[in-house]
């Protein structure tokens, strides 16, 4: 996911605690894609996960990371401070976006050059996140969010870990994420897995011989790991653990 528009890129000042000094943003934006999962062939483009699902209002995800190292020039977490409460004020049915971000998918959201100045104006603050190994980090799914570029060549290593209550998965919710947890296959960070799959990934405009569309090793789970795959919850389906 991206940050995307045709426009140039603005600077955003992002926050750090107290012991270090602000640093700058510099985003990289793009026009929406040719094709499919070209954009993400761009080198110099700064990733991220904005406001999911614009289907529904009000506070429903709760996304997370753990970190699993810590590598300070390795990209990092930013948030837009307080964004999550302005949410539906942004996302008002009759809002004019003649430069909306190209999508696959409702579960997610991309801020164009007017969405960024529009956070601005209303004085939300980029705060880059800094972690330990271990810590858990979590926040509204609603708040604006990205991936810092590295700056160095050591790569960002960290779990992503996103919570709903299981009452707001339907049946066939339920039976759909059993498909894709059995089948092995990707989907947005909703738990409820409305959307499974993804784009093609492509090298250099072929289809990449290091993507198999599969983990390298079959997940292992424990019993509590088991029932937060939501698949004890379908009626009537028997539950092993």
């Amino acid at each position: 996911m991206v940050i995307a528009t045709d426009s140039a890129a603005p600077s955003a000042t992002i926050t750090v605690p107290a012991a270090k000094k602000p640093e700058k943003a510099s985003t990289t934006l793009v026009p929406e894609p040719a094709g499919p999962n070209k954009l993400f062939a761009r080198e110099g483009v700064t990733y991220g996960d904005f406001r999911d699902d614009l289907l529904r209002d009000g506070f429903v995800v709760v996304k997370g990371a753990i970190p699993r190292e810590r590598a300070d020039n390795a990209g990092g977490l930013i948030v837009c401070r307080g964004a999550h409460l302005l949410s539906e004020e942004f996302h008002e049915p009759d809002r004019d976006e003649p430069d909306r971000v190209w999508a696959w998918t409702k579960e997610w959201y991309g801020f164009a050059d007017a969405g960024m100045r529009w956070l601005e104006e209303e004085g939300c603050e980029w705060v880059k996140v800094d972690a330990e190994p271990g810590d858990l980090l979590l926040w509204d799914s609603r708040t604006p969010h990205y991936n810092l570029s590295p700056e160095g060549s050591r790569p960002r290593f960290c779990v992503y870990a996103c919570y709903m209550p299981a009452a707001e998965a339907t049946q066939e919710d339920l039976v759909r994420k059993r498909a894709a947890f059995e089948n092995l296959q990707s989907t947005t960070h909703w738990p409820n897995a409305m959307h499974v799959g993804g784009i093609p990934v492509k090298r250099g405009g072929e289809p990449c011989p290091y993507n198999s569309g599969k983990p390298r090793r079959e997940p292992e789970l424990s019993a509590v790991g088991f029932r937060l795959t939501g698949i004890p919850y379908i009626q009537g389906a028997p539950i092993e653990v």
